[in-house]
């Protein structure tokens, strides 16, 4: 059996060398022997897949670091946007800044007392006590019960003894707050005080019998001698008559006491100023 195999092979060889040897004899149409015509078809075929491959992977290549570079191209820009994203902001809260010690400038120059500007730099809100801290004391001559005013209105009154360089403002909304106040049209005289309800502020010891509506804009009277007279505290957002001899009045204060950044102290108190003809 095992001869019968070697035969085979032997015979198989030998075929495959008389068909080699015979095609190295015989000529192609072109000429070319049909060995070397075979042989160079075997090799071309060969070469022109490694050559496609080889481009292919060129190709794939290319696109890859085409790709790699678009990607480091868009982390580039995202950069350079949030680097101008950043610097808009900046730009803009420099800008309200600027509008802020504007406005804050315009108000030193319509109050005819001595004021000093001051920066908001810290606040304390609860439910309680109603407070902010402004980077001026002792050392700029402030002292307690001198009024704090914004452009847009009354802030408060510094309270306690303050520091070198800090002081304590007790907001005009804190419940144990409180101002002389006036209907800027009538005149009716009372007494704003801060409240824990909505609004914030109440315009207390105002007779059934005065005049007050709804829209009606309240300002400091001056008669407990701290608040310049004149400045506008808020509007009468409710007017109802009261139980007793007073009505219920409900005012919006116009100053936004969680915005503020800069304020205005009044360095020098006045003698108290009890407006002429106010109903009581």
């Amino acid at each position: 059996m095992i001869d019968t195999r070697r035969r085979n092979y032997l015979l198989l060889v030998v075929l495959a060398a008389q068909v080699i040897l015979i095609s190295a004899q015989v000529n192609s149409n072109s000429g070319a022997r049909l060995v070397e015509s075979v042989t160079f078809g075997v090799f071309f075929q060969v070469q022109r897949a490694a050559s496609g491959f080889v481009t292919g992977v060129r190709h794939m290549w290319g696109q890859y670091v085409s790709l790699r570079g678009v990607a480091d191209e868009n982390l580039r820009l995202k950069q350079q946007v949030g680097d101008l994203q950043v610097r808009l902001q900046v730009q803009r809260a420099l800008g309200r800044r600027s509008e802020s010690l504007q406005s804050l400038l315009e108000l030193h120059q319509a109050v005819s007392l001595p004021t000093i500007g001051a920066e908001v730099i810290a606040g304390d809100a609860t439910p309680w006590f109603r407070t902010l801290t402004i980077n001026r004391g002792t050392a700029d001559g402030l002292h307690a019960d001198l009024a704090v005013l914004a452009p847009a209105g009354v802030v408060g009154r510094v309270v306690g003894q303050p520091g070198w360089n800090a002081a304590k403002v007790q907001l005009l909304v804190d419940r144990n707050a409180a101002a002389g106040a006036m209907v800027e049209r009538s005149r009716s005289a009372g007494v704003v005080t801060g409240s824990q309800g909505d609004p914030p502020l109440r315009f207390d010891y105002v007779s059934n019998l005065a005049d007050v509506e709804i829209g009606d804009r309240i300002v400091t009277s001056g008669m407990e001698g701290i608040y310049p007279k004149g400045f506008l505290i808020g509007v009468v957002e409710s007017v109802q008559p009261g139980r007793g001899l007073y009505k219920d009045i409900g005012v919006r204060p116009v100053v936004d006491f969680d915005a503020l950044e800069d304020v205005l102290v009044v360095t020098a108190r006045r003698a108290p100023d009890v407006p002429l003809g106010a109903t009581r």
